[in-house]
């Protein structure tokens, strides 16, 4: 392959960067130039090198001997990068993993970035810090205010506050490089659109960005030129002009997808598993719902709508004011997770990283997490049994991993989701809730968790699913049922269609 030549249009080249863990080559002899003023988008699987690459250029994992990196003209070796000279050379980043401090003011969030003012006698100044961060809050439309704390926020607007951060102290024409990875996973669409236009804003005044997403609708409509990394090689860099998204999708995946998602059920069943009736609490004002066995009913709402609060009630993690429900013609009323899990109720929440994952354990602990009492036999924990199972788990459902004592941060994310989905459906639940079950998922390891949950549904157990993107919850679903104002405005049937789903969630019309 032939070297990436830095010229004086480069804001920023590689070459032979390679990462090795633990015998795994995670990152192959990698070269990339970005351009000054560009939109550089850069795509591949869960596994592809994508998280290593950025973490190598953030100066936080040392590469292989070897890699050289170009900045402002200067070659270094990759060797001797560090934290302080990828900040000193103008690189910002927000990772995908978002780095914020939860039990400090969303003011105190954005000064561990830009530094806190300062007064008489070298005292904070508390005011001017507030009133910089109204000003970034209003500007970015975060709908928070500077001295609440950030865990108040939801996980769409923890990640906007760091964006902020990241941004906050480049100005139009900046020579840095802002690096975004995965930006706009939590964001609903009219609030990606608006960063969007920032990010074009900023490339048009000689800004360059690194863009890593997996949506690829917003890649097409914003980048420049794309990168496509596969198993830590680079596949190709190419102009963004004329690309569809199913010339990205083989790219990303070696072969074409003519669909990403298994096909719905052609056959409806009356069959309840789930009634809801007059559900009422937090934002929801009467919900009425019927799940059917063996099917997969999609929500459909905006942000605020209740979408998330909905499925924590039905896990006794959110108080039930008013309202029935019944589980297989029972009365079913949880206080606790706890006693919706004994009523085969489960459970997979939007945060993954903050409220699913055991970080700092193994694959093997996080698979077993919640079943570890079925390993006590006579007071004796049954390690082999739980090895064996973890090893059955771990082909059932598609984990990709090096071995079950693999830490489980060292996973990519689609990875540690099917973790997750394989936890609860080793338990055979009759219900499954699923809160984004795909964010931060590349476009195949989110067809093969669908492929896993139509597989729990021909078992027979049924799936309430919550998802942002309406295209995807068209494909996913049986039957959508829209969730605007706190009440369920309709319920759509086959054929589903993404842009009727999105009118309905929009529209000012129906009851209320």
């Amino acid at each position: 392959m032939p070297q990436v030549a830095a010229g004086p249009r480069t804001a920023i080249a590689m070459r032979g960067l390679s990462k090795t863990y633990a015998g795994t080559l995670a990152l192959d002899d990698l070269e990339l130039e970005l351009r000054r003023g560009e939109i550089h988008a850069l795509l591949g699987g869960n596994g592809s090198g994508k998280s290593t690459m950025i973490k190598i250029l953030a100066g936080v994992v040392p590469p292989d001997p070897g890699g050289v990196l170009t900045v402002n003209g200067e070659d270094i070796s990759a060797d001797d990068w560090s934290p302080a000279k990828a900040h000193a050379a103008g690189l910002r980043f927000v990772h995908q993993q978002v780095a914020v401090f939860p039990d400090l003011s969303v003011a105190e969030n954005l000064a561990i970035g830009a530094g806190f003012p300062r007064g008489l006698g070298g005292r904070i100044d508390w005011g001017m810090l507030n009133s910089r961060t109204a000003e970034l809050l209003a500007k970015y439309n975060v709908p928070a205010q500077p001295k609440a704390p950030l865990r108040m926020l939801r996980a769409a607007d923890r990640s906007r506050v760091a964006i902020i951060r990241a941004m906050q102290d480049l100005v139009e024409g900046d020579e840095g490089v802002l690096i975004l990875d995965e930006p706009t996973a939590a964001l609903p669409d009219r609030e990606v659109e608006h960063l969007l236009d920032s990010l074009r804003t900023y490339a048009e005044n000689g800004q360059t960005i690194l863009y890593v997403s997996h949506r690829l609708d917003e890649v097409l409509s914003v980048a420049d030129r794309i990168t496509v990394l596969r198993d830590g090689r680079k596949v190709a860099t190419v102009e963004a002009k004329g690309l569809t998204e199913s010339d990205l999708i083989e790219l990303i995946v070696g072969r074409p997808i003519d669909r990403a998602f298994p096909t719905a059920k052609a056959e409806a069943t009356d069959d309840a598993a789930l009634v809801v009736r007059g559900l009422t609490g937090g934002p929801l004002r009467g919900i009425d719902l019927t799940l059917r066995r063996g099917e997969v009913l999609g929500i459909a709402g905006l942000l605020g709508s209740g979408r998330s609060e909905l499925l924590r009630m039905l896990f006794g993690a959110y108080p039930i004011d008013a309202g029935q429900v019944s589980l297989e013609g029972v009365d079913y009323r949880p206080a606790t997770p706890d006693a919706a899990m004994k009523a085969g109720v489960a459970y997979v929440p939007e945060d993954r990283g903050a409220d699913a994952v055991l970080l700092g354990c193994s694959v093997r602990h996080n698979l077993s997490a919640g079943q570890a009492s079925d390993y006590f036999h006579r007071l004796v924990f049954h390690h082999r049994q739980e090895r064996q199972d973890s090893a059955k788990s771990i082909s059932d459902f598609l984990i990709r991993v090096a071995g079950d004592q693999q830490p489980i941060e060292t996973l990519s994310g689609g990875n540690q989701q099917k973790v997750v989905l394989a936890r609860w459906l080793r338990r055979h639940p009759k219900v499954l809730l699923l809160d984004e079950p795909t964010q931060g998922v590349d476009v195949g390891a989110r067809a093969e968790i669908y492929q896993l949950v139509r597989r729990a549904t021909a078992s027979g157990t049924s799936v309430i699913l919550v998802v942002s993107e309406p295209e995807e919850l068209a494909h996913a679903s049986d039957r959508v049922a829209i969730l605007r104002g706190g009440r369920i405005t309709a319920v759509v049937e086959q054929p589903l269609d993404a842009h009727r789903l999105t009118e309905l969630m929009n529209s000012s019309e129906g009851p209320l």
